[in-house]
């Protein structure tokens, strides 16, 4: 079983006739993700890939019926409106791939969506990938490129980074383990689903064996993850890296969202409350596979 999205989704792409959103959503449906129309105002009825244009989300889901997931691919300013009327016309659950969203637009969507409960992934997300089920986004790149990266199995990946997301599932899939899913939560200081969220989902899925976490320096996020396996809410093994140990305080590593202020979000502070608390933290990124195939038992790593 798959979180956040499976094969039986019904997605929509908001921005579809767009140079972006055209070429993702021919991966996504090339993977197999169940894509049944699209959004672009001043567009409506044309086709893309054969599949329609609506000239907006309500449009689109009078005529289509309920959907499910809306991926928008909309430039950042327009972000915040299109997110908006998704979550009005009874989307539950955005992925949001644009990057340098404002942080004020970001707040609002967070507001309107909780008003509503509704649920979104980003902004400056690659995306989600349930292997074998659906893609949101850009993750793989290509349809081909992901089905050969990226194999159906029992681990679940989250990660603040984009391309370590992929990288992580690469080659934990050269172990001989799979994924059940990857999610990129985005880059950015303000996001919608978070670690801990995600971590809950991994948590309470069947078919999860273990959690693996790739974190930066700023912010909170791997902290209380900390905090849901010391009070026992996290019970399956999790494996953990985070990256920026040579940032200083003051320097962005990487994302906006991954910043020291005043000694917060330090890697030696994130590090040392995942070790008490019972993750295993891995030091380089290279020792990832080779932790979780050690958590998970199998002695010819690297086969």
């Amino acid at each position: 079983m798959a979180i956040l999205v499976d094969k039986s989704k019904r997605v929509i792409v908001q921005g579809i006739t767009g140079r972006e959103g055209s070429a993702r959503a021919k991966l996504m449906l090339d993977y197999g993700t169940r894509i049944v129309g699209g959004c672009t105002p001043g567009r409506g009825g044309q086709e893309v890939h054969g599949l329609p244009v609506f000239e907006s989300v309500g449009e689109a889901n009078d005529a289509l019926g309920p959907i499910d997931i809306s991926v928008i691919f909309v430039p950042a300013p327009r972000v915040k409106s299109a997110a908006i009327e998704a979550i009005e016309s009874g989307v539950p659950l955005l992925a949001l791939i644009s990057d340098r969203v404002p942080l004020y637009d970001v707040l609002e969507i967070c507001e309107i969506a909780d008003e509503h409960g509704a649920k979104f992934v980003g902004p400056n997300t690659v995306g989600v990938i349930s292997p074998g089920e659906a893609v949101l986004g850009m993750m793989g790149g290509r349809a081909e490129t992901a089905r050969e990266w990226f194999h159906p199995g029992r681990v679940g990946i989250m990660s603040r980074s984009g391309g370590l997301s992929a990288s992580t599932g690469y080659y934990i899939c050269r172990t001989g383990h799979g994924i059940s899913t990857i999610c990129h939560v985005g880059g950015d200081a303000v996001i919608g689903l978070t670690f801990p969220e995600i971590a809950l989902m991994f948590e309470d899925d069947p078919e999860t064996d273990l959690i693996v976490m790739i974190g930066e320096i700023g912010g909170s996020q791997e902290e209380q993850v900390a905090d849901l396996i010391e009070s026992g809410r996290i019970r399956k093994p999790v494996v953990a890296y985070v990256g920026g140990r040579a940032a200083k305080s003051g320097t962005r590593y990487s994302h906006a969202g991954a910043i020291i202020e005043g000694g917060r979000g330090t890697w030696d502070g994130k590090v040392a409350r995942l070790t008490e608390a019972g993750a295993t933290v891995v030091e380089q990124f290279g020792e990832i596979a080779a932790g979780v195939a050690a958590k998970l038992g199998d002695a010819e790593f690297g086969s």
